[in-house]
């Protein structure tokens, strides 16, 4: 087992700079999920992590060694890859032993290894068959086991599950969290699936544009996103921005129309009078008495899930759209007028220019 320290990363391919300056020391044995949407560089840094791609920048270093210089196969990592990249015409057995083979490991410890790796996967039964008489999940338990015997330093995995239907992808998330729970090996993990990230990660780095907007664990960065993108590209349905204006007391928001949400005892008196960018996640609003209710939304659309509800619709003089997401089964019919407030600790507040948390 091994730590990976990222210092100061950057790539560029001619003057396209992708990667701009990731920092990031992963603990020794620790789950590290790099997520972000299409585009934003989370590949190209796994990849240059694994040698795939060279580092413009910056230094790797894995278990106190950088490796800036190093080949792949001298960097002691192992690497699941997005299409399972097996041998069709090897056995299961075969496909698990052959980098083993190929590094003239004794033929008692190759058996000892692929036996130990498919007994942990359940592919015991499997060992004899080809690729094409497997399941996606079975190749995908084959290409990790591929990895397992070879006891890398660091496992680094490239949007695994992606090729999967929904079902399997969850059996799937908890075998690798179990998996990695009992090897206890580093693991670096790429996804851009947020339901991914949360269930498997100790701790998230989702990127934006080729950096780093914020580092933490996943509860970290749903409870406090540190920029407004971090904030929208986490949790489903995403969060709702309003722009609002701090009062002049600092006590409470005025949202553009007739309604206004209190702000918590330690708002941000500096920013009395100041605009902002209000973020409430559609989760956080609480139906109430009409006379309690701080915000008179009106119904426009229900998509009923069975264990909650989803509800679109209205506020304020601008109709201003809200998304809510209500425990439980509500029936709402189209224009039903509903009292909304929100508990104060979960508004989340976000500077309009640098699109970065206000911390209160």
């Amino acid at each position: 087992m091994a730590g990976v320290t990222l210092t100061d990363i950057h790539k560029s391919f001619g003057k396209n700079e992708v990667i701009h300056g990731i920092d990031c020391d992963i603990k020794d044995g620790e789950f590290i999920v790099i997520l972000g949407p299409s585009g934003c560089g989370k590949s190209t840094l796994l990849r240059m992590i694994a040698g795939l791609e060279k580092i413009s920048a910056g230094q790797v270093a894995i278990d106190g060694r950088v490796v800036n210089n190093m080949e792949p196969a001298d960097r002691d990592v192992a690497m699941v890859f997005q299409n399972y990249a097996l041998y069709p015409h090897m056995t299961v057995f075969n496909n698990m032993a052959y980098g083993l083979k190929i590094r003239r490991m004794p033929k008692a410890e190759i058996e000892e290894r692929v036996h130990n790796a498919a007994r942990i996967l359940e592919l015991t039964d499997l060992l004899e068959r080809k690729p094409r008489q497997l399941s996606g999940g079975q190749r995908q338990r084959v290409a990790m086991g591929r990895c397992i015997v070879r006891e890398p330093k660091v496992f680094l995995f490239d949007e695994p599950l992606s090729n999967l239907d929904a079902k399997l992808r969850v059996q799937m998330r908890l075998e690798i969290r179990k998996l990695h729970e009992d090897l206890n090996i580093t693991s670096i993990y790429v996804t851009h699936d947020q339901v991914e990230a949360m269930t498997l990660g100790d701790r998230l780095i989702v990127m934006d544009e080729g950096s780093a907007a914020q580092i933490g664990s996943p509860l970290e960065v749903y409870e406090r996103p540190a920029t407004r993108f971090v904030a929208g590209f986490i949790g489903s349905p995403a969060m709702n921005f309003l722009e609002a204006r701090i009062s002049d007391d600092a006590r409470c928001l005025a949202l553009g129309s007739d309604d206004s949400l209190p702000l918590p005892d330690d708002a941000p008196a500096g920013r009395a009078g100041r605009d902002v960018i209000l973020g409430i996640r559609p989760e956080h609003f609480e139906v109430t008495q009409q006379d309690k209710g701080l915000i008179q939304f009106t119904v426009n659309h229900v998509e009923i899930l069975g264990a909650d509800t989803l509800v679109y619709g209205h506020f304020g003089r601008r109709k201003i759209d809200l998304t809510l997401r209500l425990p439980d089964i509500h029936n709402f019919v189209k224009d039903t007028s509903l009292s909304l407030s929100v508990a104060p600790d979960k508004l989340h507040l976000f500077d309009p220019q640098t699109r970065q948390r206000i911390t209160c």
